[in-house]
């Protein structure tokens, strides 16, 4: 078994449960998050005056405890995936590796 954890924009929701569903994983969570990147700008958006403003990206974080068997085929379709995008947000996966589980 091997912890499976996905970035993604908010926007590619449907797309990374398809993903999802494409490689057989079928149970997962997922959790809303603000995604940041490190830049000129990032530290004036996290500042800002006005408390009801958020300064990242609405985005989403996905986690499986997999099967291993079902992991690179996972990375196969979302490596097929960014291919196809036009946007500098693309998937981020990586996997850990479990040396103990209850």
């Amino acid at each position: 078994m091997k912890l499976l954890i996905v970035t993604a924009v908010e926007e590619f929701q449907k797309d990374v449960l398809k993903l999802f569903k494409k490689a057989g994983i079928e149970a997962f969570s997922s959790s809303e998050i603000d995604g940041y990147k490190n830049g000129k700008n990032s530290i004036i958006a996290t500042q800002s005056w006005f408390p009801g403003e958020k300064g990242g990206n609405e985005s989403l974080l996905f986690f499986s405890f997999a099967p291993e068997e079902k992991i690179d085929p996972f990375f196969e379709l979302v490596t097929q995936y960014n291919n196809t995008l036009e946007t500098e947000n693309p998937l981020r996966v990586v996997v850990v590796p479990i040396e103990r589980a209850i």
